[in-house]
């Protein structure tokens, strides 16, 4: 491991400060499930840690104006054990429960597993599924953008050195709304995902209605499967239709080949796992 300064800030805004002034050489470290694998690995120092993990800016799961609040630095555990997850967003729990081990979810943050932005993210698609938002706040101020945005690519973001991940806001209006997560890995636990699927949706009238469809580890970031979205939007609920979106779902993505699997196995894997989280989703949306 190479040599770096240590900061440990009292409040945000000390960590903003302290982001800034030592930018670009710069890391933040929350959970550090990931961050200090890499650390261990690093050709050259970081520069300047700065720890965020005990900021209470950065914590707490709460509902505000507009949805439900969580904070960057929340838990995996947290999320897995809170009453307003529970309540509102269930599949966040199913998604958690796929993340490494028990210690992994015990430090591991929300905001950690988003800014590492390696494709097969299990956080991820569950979020985009709802619509999410994210907050970044640095030097400049503050901005709010769909979580979609906010990735760029493999282990890339649009965060800058000098800014923050403060929070995720699943919008009101997609409060209980009907949402499946499904994984598929090599094995039931500790394992990246061949593929991650998750969709949202509700039933108006027998027919489908703002259907959201997500990927993860099937292209370079988390995807929208917006083709086949639209193909059920509107549609009568039927296997048919479900059959249908998933295999459109299959040309929506980029899946590659590699020593885990085929191309070819993704894409099958694409199919059955929108399937089954429309299946469900729907399951969802029709209990009384």
């Amino acid at each position: 491991m190479k040599p770096f300064d240590f900061v440990r800030p009292e409040d945000q805004e000390g960590a903003i400060s302290a982001l800034a002034a030592h930018s670009p050489n710069v890391r933040i470290l929350a959970g550090g499930t990931d961050y200090l694998v890499e650390l261990k690995h690093v050709s050259q120092s970081p520069g300047t840690v700065v720890d965020v993990s005990h900021l209470e800016e950065l914590k707490g799961i709460e509902e505000v104006e507009n949805g439900l609040r969580i904070g960057a630095a929340v838990t995996h555990t947290e999320i897995m054990n809170h009453p307003l997850i529970e309540k509102y967003v269930p599949a966040m729990i199913d998604a958690a429960h796929t993340i490494g081990a028990v210690q992994t979810r015990n430090l591991g943050t929300l905001g950690g597993n988003l800014v590492t932005c390696v494709p097969s993210m299990d956080s991820g698609p569950t979020l985009v599924a709802l619509d999410a938002e994210v907050t970044v706040l640095g030097k400049k101020g503050a901005r709010r953008m769909p979580l979609t945005e906010f990735f760029v690519g493999p282990r890339k973001t649009i965060l800058q050195s000098d800014e923050l991940l403060v929070d995720v806001v699943i919008p009101k209006q997609n409060l209980g709304k009907p949402t499946a997560f499904y994984k598929f890995g090599l094995r039931k636990g500790q394992a990246l995902a061949l593929v991650n699927v998750a969709s949202s949706l509700w039933v108006k009238d027998g027919k489908f209605a703002d259907v959201r469809i997500s990927l993860g580890a099937v292209a370079p970031v988390v995807i929208r499967c917006p083709n086949a979205e639209s193909s059920l939007e509107g549609q009568e609920v039927s296997k048919n239709v479900i059959e249908e979106a998933g295999s459109i779902a299959v040309t929506e993505a980029k899946p590659i080949d590699d020593f885990r699997a085929s191309r070819e196995y993704r894409n099958d894997l694409i199919d059955v796992l929108t399937r089954r989280t429309l299946n469900s989703a729907v399951e969802m949306a029709n209990q009384p």
